[in-house]
């Protein structure tokens, strides 16, 4: 094997695992749920911490990997990993749990930007294209077995089992980064903006924590001091950006109008999608008493939809274009939600099978097109800035779309019984998925070409 298939390999591992950590704890929220006694707005931040720890490391792994080499980095993230994922699988408290999960985060969030740099600067042109064609697919796989993988072991042995079952793949992982990656080392880059990444981890943890205590029957007070101290922060690191020369987030990058609008669109399509996913289990296995198994199995037809809309989005941009396709993929997406709306007991699961196909056709679409889109205006420096923002968002979405359901949700809950509040979640779910439709125009409307794409 030639040296950079063995890099390509060390990170489409590291990848692999990673989208496994996302979606197969989330098919254990119920059980975790149950065994602590906690909401399920509380147990989302078995999830949020992953997210929250991918986020707070993806802005300086760069600096670290030219302070200490790629190779000791790499090889230290998936130790640090697997050390954090058994100590989860270990946990004897709920809060401990969400810290070992912080940490777990954070040591994924080194390996995958390390190693897409990795990777992509030893394949370029053609060769490129094929080695995202292997991502996209990782992409796909994670996602169609994890739930399905992860609810078997919740049915037939423990919670506990999900994280353990990483621990063996993220050794290989670690081994095979030490024995293959080469020992180079590049310029040291300067210091990382520090301030700026304090402001921003403060800002996102207020706005995640205030929207999970809030309408969770804690008081309304320290739910809205989170929230308030979450925009305060936002506020004092935009100013921040503004003043600094090298902010962690660049957001001026924002008014390229393909990258905010492609930053909306995750919002509206994988981000509500968590948070309608996450709901759909805890609805599936605590009010139609199904079993993680088979709650997951869904997820196989969401991924075959998925699959299907990414091959035909990647040959159709260029003849369609991105406008086209965003709003075909926001309309699928958001009768995909609708149609959950029909699904009242296991009778119905039939419309829970046509909802999950239309909103993998949707994301698929959504999640194809937002990514060829959102790095088109760039070019230099400015591409590793705005690949900053659009990673981080990535992940950001993800959290967002949980907590913000699950704190609607709860809040229904005050005045409506379950079913109820289940259908009317999912209802403003799939109206709030629209709202980038009201965008669509200030995308340009000039066609790209392969060699821009490839460039």
């Amino acid at each position: 094997m030639t040296y950079r298939y063995k890099v390509a390999v060390v990170f489409l591992l590291g990848f692999f695992i990673d989208c496994v950590n996302i979606f197969m704890s989330a098919v254990a929220l119920p059980s975790i749920a149950a065994h602590w006694q906690v909401s399920s707005a509380s147990v989302a931040w078995v999830a949020n911490a992953y997210i929250l720890g991918l986020t707070l490391v993806i802005p300086i792994s760069t600096w670290l990997a030219g302070r200490f080499g790629s190779r000791e980095i790499l090889s230290a993230s998936m130790l640090l990993f697997s050390g954090a994922a058994l100590l989860c699988g270990l946990a004897d408290d709920f809060l401990w749990l969400v810290f070992w999960r912080l940490l777990q985060g954070m040591a994924g969030g080194l390996l995958i930007p390390l190693g897409q740099a990795l990777t992509f600067n030893l394949f370029q042109g053609p060769q490129r294209a094929r080695i995202s064609t292997l991502i996209m697919a990782v992409a796909l796989l994670a996602p169609a077995l994890s739930p399905t993988l992860g609810g078997a072991i919740v049915d037939h042995s423990s919670w506990r089992w999900v994280f353990f079952a990483s621990v063996p793949l993220s050794l290989l992982a670690a081994l095979l980064s030490w024995c293959w990656i080469g020992r180079e080392r590049g310029a040291q880059p300067p210091p990382p903006d520090l301030r700026g990444l304090l402001l921003v981890s403060v800002s996102l943890g207020g706005l995640l924590l205030g929207m999970s205590l809030y309408g969770s029957g804690y008081p309304a007070y320290p739910a809205l001091l989170c929230l308030t101290m979450g925009l305060l922060f936002a506020v004092l690191y935009r100013r921040h950006g503004q003043r600094c020369a090298q902010p962690i987030l660049d957001l001026r990058l924002l008014r390229h109008p393909r990258l905010s609008l492609s930053v909306a669109i995750y919002y509206a399509i994988p981000g509500i999608f968590t948070g309608v996913n996450l709901l759909s289990l805890f609805f599936l296995q605590d009010n139609l008493h199904l079993s993680a198994q088979h709650s997951g199995l869904f997820m196989l037809l969401y991924a075959a939809g998925a699959l299907l809309a990414m091959l035909t989005c990647g040959r159709f941009y260029n003849r369609v274009g991105a406008r086209r396709l965003f709003a075909i993929a926001l309309m699928l997406h958001s009768t995909g939600i609708a149609t959950l709306c029909a699904v009242e007991s296991t009778s119905d699961l039939s419309w829970m099978l046509l909802a999950y196909l239309l909103m993998g056709l949707g994301g698929g679409a959504g999640a194809n097109t937002a990514q060829t889109t959102a790095l088109l205006d760039f070019s230099g420096s400015d591409t590793h800035k705005a690949s900053v923002i659009w990673n981080i968002n990535r992940q950001v979405a993800f959290s967002v779309g949980a907590a913000s359901l699950l704190m609607l949700y709860n809040l229904l809950l005050s005045d409506l019984d379950a079913l109820a509040a289940y259908h009317l979640s999912l209802l403003l779910a799939a109206l709030a998925g629209l709202l980038p439709l009201l965008a669509l125009n200030t995308l340009p409307t000039q066609k790209v070409s392969h060699a821009q794409l490839d460039h």
